[in-house]
């Protein structure tokens, strides 16, 4: 009985392992397409700082995925240990 319940347990936490993840990369895919959008609309308004506004919006997309990458790995542990 008591293995059975430990094993519902452990498919639960693999579940929630795997929607914790889901939602990081979700997240983080919205979030970098709202970069590029912002980005986009900004050099429209101002072609002459376009360097600025791209070196700038690597930088933050790449803020973005560090910690989606992050939150991933932090849901394969708690998924595998």
């Amino acid at each position: 009985m008591l293995a059975m319940i430990l094993a519902a347990i452990d498919g639960l936490l693999g579940i929630g392992a795997c929607v914790g993840a889901a939602i990081a990369v979700i997240g983080a895919g919205i979030g970098i397409g709202k970069i590029g959008a912002s980005a986009m609309e900004a050099i429209a308004r101002q072609p002459e700082a376009t360097g600025d506004i791209r070196s700038n919006m690597i930088m933050v997309a790449a803020l973005v995925e560090g910690v989606a990458l992050f939150a991933v790995v932090v849901c394969l542990l708690s998924f595998f240990l």
